[in-house]
């Protein structure tokens, strides 16, 4: 019998890349957006009662792929307090949500995959993302305190990491409201240095066929990085002094 999985954010991007190739591999797959079109079914993982309509559509839920989320660009001083919040409503909160809807089952079935689609952003800041960064280590601590909790239970957890992805995400990035004309040079700068990587990035694909790869592993790991750039900066991050380490940051985003 097929596995039933679900993949939040697959109107466009990585979680349309996963929907499509989990269905051509005969996977039972419910693809959500909050703007559904076709055959997508609706989700606002801002909205608990969203959430809960959306879980008890689908019924049992035997893989969850969480990829819903967008970047918020501005420097963190030109950030209001409610663009923040938003930002880590959706991209954590969002998370936390469809993790604590699908739990209860799982928990009974003792067995389950709960998997997270996380950044390198996770791992080093980008600059003038605070809010974006931000909300991607705290997906880094949950899913790696999650993995502990579950693990008794049958249940997987597992968060793919990703560099520089060619996406429709900077098509979709918001911009702080309120800038500050001291921060107008660097910021463009950064913004259109981060626009060029991720026109560069990998394909979609390759973080769909990660995710295949997971649901088709019976005991997978935690953390799997996906892109060159993904494998080697963490390990630069842990071996190089702070401040060669910054440059070299500095330089990828033109700060």
């Amino acid at each position: 019998m097929a596995q039933t999985v679900l993949v939040t954010g697959a109107s466009s991007g990585i979680g349309q890349a996963t929907a499509q190739l989990l269905t051509e591999r005969g996977f039972n797959v419910y693809g959500t957006s909050r703007k559904p079109t076709g055959k997508l079914i609706p989700l606002d993982v801002r909205s608990d009662d969203s959430v809960r309509a959306c879980v008890e559509r689908v019924g049992t839920i035997d893989v969850l792929v969480n990829n819903a989320g967008y970047s918020l660009m501005g420097s963190a001083e030109e950030t209001s307090l409610d663009e923040a919040k938003a930002q880590l409503e959706t991209n954590f909160f969002g998370v936390v949500r469809m993790v604590k809807a699908v739990l209860p089952a799982m928990r009974k079935a003792r067995a389950g995959k709960i998997i997270t689609i996380g950044s390198l952003a996770g791992i080093t800041a980008i600059p003038f993302g605070a809010f974006y960064t931000a909300s991607k280590f705290a997906l880094e601590g949950y899913t790696e305190a999650l993995w502990h909790e579950l693990r008794p239970f049958g249940i997987h957890v597992s968060l793919i990491e990703p560099g520089f992805i060619a996406t429709p995400i900077g098509e979709s990035t918001q911009i702080a409201a309120a800038p500050l004309s001291a921060y107008d040079g660097v910021r463009q700068r950064a913004t259109h240095a981060l626009d060029q990587h991720v026109k560069h990035g990998i394909s979609p694909e390759a973080v769909a066929k990660t995710v295949l790869r997971i649901i088709a592993t019976r005991s997978p790991s935690l953390r799997y990085r996906v892109g060159t750039d993904a494998a080697w900066l963490p390990r630069l991050k842990g071996v190089l002094p702070w401040p060669l380490f910054a440059i070299g940051v500095r330089r990828t985003f033109a700060v």
